[in-house]
């Protein structure tokens, strides 16, 4: 289902393809000697003394490239229009290469199998770029309106076109599951907008509400109702703009001077599905990976195990799925480690489930129980992780945040009689970490004044996004805080609030959030 936006550009993209393709034939007939693969034809004229050389012209086409981003370009159709807003983000994407590099590193394990998946629906395949808008393939990434994920959806969205959210479990993270409801989600807004997909794209970032609500008072004025005339939040006005200026960045590299890591045209992940709940740990050990790696491609799972009541399913490297499927079932198709724990007085199943990093209904479950009471001296089955729940967790983000590891950005401003040494004691980081975060050496000296980046290890080693939450009317402390799950001193502390007593409206702060403790 191609756009009528798309169409057009599509169309003409093969005119010029069919038309290069018969003019290559014309410069090179009779050319023997540079001709790559050359087929006698028999001729019907008796008075032919020589046979007739025709040349077999061999099409790559986008399914059989060796780098999945030709794939990709090779089907960009839409027009790059030369606008202010086009131009900018062209400009920042030009201005630092690195993130097209680091955007390639994160999207590895996952552009095949989004690529593929948007070809078998016959969808543009700029929509394979959207997670660079979105989430700048960040897995865990997490906004200030709770969207989450690669595709960036919010709660209520995820949850209207399937995606499960829980203790164990954010299927807005899950890269298969999230992978289909976005593109379900997209099918769904382009349809509403009569196949036009820069009004679906902005309803994608805003709402169909809020889109309709622009149209119509366009149409009500008189005025054009394209996406470019439309009245839209900042942040949409710009969203459409960026997805075309990288679109066009990545398509023409060569013209613009940049290189992006290419990404083999191969599966390199598949999905295997246990049928039973899996602590991570032992599914690593199965199949011979690190436990940090097979977390950075099952980012849905809060803890240190999947879901008791599913989904338990899990994105493995393609050639460790064999062996995982062996020791799987050499070891009984066992997927949790159960220990025999003998009930002490004072013990609850709410007190066990904290102490070993599970939860009430787990515990129910190992032991068949309908109630929550429990006998001193009694013996009951408790699941457990294969490794510490707090040191799982901890590796979560090691992948997506290797320059300075799981923790939160901070900011520190030299003062007069700081030196490196002095400020790494007092802040609890290295003087080579300081120097690797701020791009200088050890001997240049510090000015007073200048602000220093930081990064603070989270006490418990959780995956920690950055979010900048602007407050709104009725807004207070207490309920911002427990909307992200955070502290309110730490709220205060990170927007250094003094004496403050009112929140003000439209004003901005900075929260270090949790993104495995806010799926519910």
């Amino acid at each position: 289902m191609k756009s009528r936006f798309f169409l057009a550009s599509a169309l003409l993209l093969a005119g010029c393809q069919i038309t290069n393709t018969v003019e290559e034939q014309a410069n090179t007939t009779n050319k023997k000697e540079e001709s790559p693969v050359q087929t006698p034809a028999v001729s019907t004229q008796k008075d032919t003394t020589k046979p007739v050389i025709t040349e077999q012209v061999i099409v790559i086409t986008p399914q059989e490239q060796d780098d999945v981003w030709q794939r990709i370009t090779m089907q960009l159709a839409a027009d790059i229009p030369e606008n202010k807003q086009v131009k900018y983000y062209r400009n920042w994407y030009l201005r630092y290469p690195g993130h097209l590099k680091t955007v390639a590193e994160r999207a590895e394990p996952f552009l095949y199998y989004i690529t593929e998946e948007i070809e078998k629906r016959n969808l543009p395949l700029e929509l394979a770029l959207l997670p660079i808008v979105e989430s700048s393939f960040d897995q865990f990434a997490y906004s200030h309106g709770r969207a989450a994920g690669l595709w960036q959806i919010i709660p209520d969205t995820g949850r209207r076109f399937g995606l499960e959210q829980n203790w164990w479990y954010d299927g807005r993270r899950d890269v298969v599951e999230s992978t289909q409801a976005a593109l379900d989600l997209l099918e769904y807004l382009n349809r509403k907008f009569d196949g036009d997909w820069l009004h679906a794209l902005a309803a994608y970032n805003t709402g169909e509400g809020r889109v309709f609500r622009a149209i119509r008072k366009n149409r009500a004025a008189g005025k054009p109702t394209d996406f470019w005339s439309l009245d839209l939040p900042k942040e949409t006005s710009g969203y459409v703009p960026k997805l075309l200026a990288v679109a066009d960045v990545i398509k023409n590299q060569k013209k613009y001077g940049i290189t992006i890591p290419s990404i083999a045209n191969k599966p390199v992940v598949e999905l295997v599905k246990p049928g039973t709940q899996m602590d991570l740990a032992m599914a690593a050990n199965y199949a011979g990976i690190k436990l940090k790696d097979l977390q950075s491609l099952n980012p849905a799972y809060n803890h240190w195990a999947t879901s008791p009541d599913g989904p338990n399913h899990l994105l493995l490297p393609i050639n460790k799925v064999d062996r995982f499927n062996r020791q799987f079932t050499s070891n009984g198709r066992q997927g949790m480690k159960v220990v025999r724990y003998r009930v002490k007085s004072g013990d609850t199943l709410s007190v066990l489930a904290q102490k070993y990093k599970t939860t009430t209904k787990q515990i129910q479950r190992a032991n068949n129980m309908t109630g929550s009471s429990i006998r001193v001296g009694r013996h009951i089955l408790i699941p457990v992780a294969m490794q510490d729940g707090d040191s799982i967790s901890a590796q979560l983000a090691t992948r997506t945040q290797k320059s300075h590891g799981s923790g939160y950005r901070t900011t520190y401003e030299v003062k007069s009689g700081d030196s490196l040494w002095t400020i790494a004691r007092s802040q609890k980081v290295s003087i080579d970490q300081i120097t690797k975060w701020n791009g200088f050496s050890k001997n240049k000296p510090l000015r007073v004044g200048k602000k220093l980046t930081l990064w603070k290890d989270s006490q418990s080693g959780a995956v920690i996004r950055t979010v900048y939450y602007k407050v709104r009317s009725g807004d207070n402390l207490s309920a911002i805080a427990q909307r992200y799950k955070v502290k309110v001193s730490d709220v205060v502390k990170w927007n250094q609030i003094k004496g403050q007593k009112y929140l003000k409206p439209g004003q901005k702060l900075k929260l270090y959030v949790d993104v495995t403790k806010v799926s519910v």
